[in-house]
């Protein structure tokens, strides 16, 4: 009997040593990576679809658009949000007609994406006076809606995120939940996995329908929400998100403050809105300004602050981003000059401890899209598939790194890499808003490695002109489709020493990871 527990214990020893080189080295390999500030959701970049699109139905029909697909597909995992300012304009009038099981819409033709392109093209005329008048039509939609947002969902890969109407309210003041009731027994009936949020912008209800909800109120609304939720097997374990408040500024922090008093509970994220500046009267030098970037740290300071204090654990979101609000800035916000805002927000965010921000918009109205009249890809499209390639869940101090230029013209972030680099590899995002080539010093633990992948972006036109380009180019060869097919996100192997080199006005990626034994080298120097 003690021989045997001797051999017991002895064998438990030895699997103990045994695992003391692994345990060492995965310890010394995220002290090498740098310090864990944050860990964000995997589908931290996510977008959006506006709800416009829903205004005449046949526009839903664009989502049926094989290169819509291919694109969409591309951002995946992500959530896509459908919601807007029009949502709470938006009633459900079902026409209760029966589909079979299985029933799925048709693929667009190439004819008839042209020829709802051009009907589009005349809808966000209309649906842009509409905006500047600040008054907004009532609109009722049907089973169709939810079908081609599920078809494209499914098809996609990404994460429905559908916005009830809030501003259907009974005599008491609170939410009449009836029309939400129809609508989701559609989606149960239909056998529809989705999420839910419930009023788009809160704070804004007095200014574009003369209505005012208190916080308080608007979480007894969401516990409304979350006990219907709950009735029902189907939707029982749903996503619910809100408030889906405007940046803080006004009545918007008082409204997220009585909201989460009393309706936190009800909600697995807090959600918010931001963007930088008012797309009818901006420049590009604000789109190029570090104190309008800086701007949003303040901000999310802020909200991350209040959410912890009221609810403690609660997952932040932005869910609604973008560079300019209106509707974004025509001739800015649709070209490469965007990308600064854009990635210098998904910088920031992830470093302040928001867990998902969600794209002002895939598709819809507005000059702040990532496709465009042609449904091609805009530069922000690529900056988020490159991002999505390349950057990974942890969020880390990136200190030893320093930037020749000052001023906050240099920006640098740094998070883990994707799996595909292995563990251990780490990722630096930078942002050089300089109009000349900037250094950035490499601190010695990831210089010691050797080796980097280079993806840098810039526009293919020089100098400040060229950032109003709607084409982007990756290590020098612009990104395009090719029919359905994209291209390959290729890295540039560099070897590194003490500094790496920005471009001037460049977005860039560095990928520093370990290399297989043999790996030859490409280049000892940056574009």
């Amino acid at each position: 009997m003690a021989e045997g527990a001797l051999t017991l214990r002895l064998f438990l020893l030895l699997c103990v040593l045994c695992a003391l080189p692994s345990w060492r080295w995965r310890s010394s390999s995220v002290s090498a990576r740098g310090r864990l500030v944050h860990h964000v959701d995997r589908k931290f970049v996510s977008v959006t679809i506006d709800a416009s699109l829903a205004e005449d139905q046949r526009f839903m029909r664009l989502l049926s658009s094989p290169k819509v697909r291919v694109l969409a597909k591309a951002l995946s995992p992500a959530f896509v949000r459908f919601g807007g300012t029009r949502q709470d304009f938006m009633e459900f009038q079902p026409h209760r007609r029966s589909r079979p099981a299985g029933w799925q819409p048709r693929l667009l033709s190439d004819l008839g994406e042209d020829l709802l392109l051009a009907r589009w093209r005349k809808q966000q005329e209309r649906l842009t006076e509409e905006d500047a008048g600040g008054k907004y039509q009532q609109v009722a939609f049907t089973e169709t809606t939810l079908d081609e947002l599920h078809d494209f969902a499914n098809a996609t890969g990404l994460d429905l995120v559908f916005g009830l109407n809030a501003l259907l309210r009974s005599a008491d003041g609170s939410w009449n939940s009836s029309n939400a009731r129809q609508l989701l027994r559609y989606c149960e009936e239909r056998r529809y996995r989705l999420s839910w949020e419930l009023g788009n912008e809160p704070n804004s209800f007095e200014k574009k329908a003369g209505l005012r909800v208190s916080g308080e109120q608007l979480g007894e609304d969401f516990k409304c929400l979350r006990d219907m939720m709950s009735q029902s097997p189907w939707h029982r374990h749903a996503g619910l998100f809100g408030p889906d408040v405007g940046q803080p500024r006004g009545h918007g922090p008082d409204l997220l403050d009585g909201f989460l008093r009393s309706g936190a509970d009800a909600i697995d994220a807090c959600t918010w809105h931001h963007y930088y500046v008012n797309g009818r009267d901006t420049s590009l030098d604000d789109f190029l300004d570090p104190k309008v970037l800086d701007s949003l740290a303040l901000k999310i300071k802020q909200i991350v602050q209040e959410v912890k204090r009221l609810s403690p654990g609660k997952p932040v979101w932005l869910g609604e981003t973008g560079s300019a609000y209106g509707g974004g800035a025509p001739g800015l916000s649709d070209t490469f000059a965007a990308g600064f805002m854009w990635l210098d927000k998904l910088g920031l965010a992830a470093r302040g401890g928001v867990s998902v921000v969600m794209r002002q918009v895939l598709i819809g109205s507005g000059a702040y899209h990532l496709l465009d009249e042609r449904l091609d890809p805009l530069p922000d499209f690529w900056l988020t598939l490159l991002y999505k390639h390349v950057v990974g869940t942890d969020v880390l101090s990136p200190d030893g790194f320093s930037a020749t230029a000052g001023g906050g013209r240099v920006r640098l972030y740094l998070h883990s890499a994707t799996p595909r680099y292995g563990e251990g590899a780490v990722t630096l995002i930078s942002v050089n808003l300089n109009k000349m080539a900037a250094n950035v010093r490499v601190p010695r633990r990831l210089a010691s490695r050797g080796y980097v992948d280079a993806f840098v972006l810039q526009s293919d036109r020089r100098g400040l002109d060229g950032l109003l380009s709607r084409r982007v180019m990756l290590n020098g060869v612009v990104l395009s489709m090719t029919g359905l097919m994209l291209p390959e996100l290729v890295g540039r192997r560099l070897v590194v020493s003490k500094h790496i080199q920005l471009p001037a006005l460049s977005l860039a990626f560095f990928v520093f990871t370990d290399p297989p034994p043999g790996t030859g080298t490409i280049s000892n120097r940056c574009l």
